[in-house]
């Protein structure tokens, strides 16, 4: 099995209500692709490389776990409109 047929297999046992997954190739490898399901003004799409020594990790599924769940974090985060610290820097 290919490094992308192998996200993409793992990928697959992965269903979201908001959110759609994706493995894209890129020039680094592979990217793990986030992107909501519905189409939302201002949403980006969020791309993480996937490092080559994890895809072949021998615990590839627990530790594609985690790696998805921080990616998942931080692109809600990124999706904040105003915070608190964003509004204390322009004082």
């Amino acid at each position: 099995m290919s490094p992308i047929e192998r996200v993409r297999a793992e990928l697959a046992r992965y269903e979201h209500l908001l959110l759609d997954f994706s493995a894209e190739e890129s020039a680094s490898g592979i990217d793990l692709v986030i992107r909501l399901k519905a189409e939302v003004p201002g949403a980006h799409i969020y791309r993480a490389p996937l490092h080559p020594r994890d895809l072949l990790h021998s615990q590839f599924p627990w530790t594609f776990q985690k790696f998805l769940y921080d990616c998942l974090h931080d692109y809600l985060c990124e999706m904040f409109t105003r915070n608190p610290q964003e509004l204390e820097s322009r004082r």
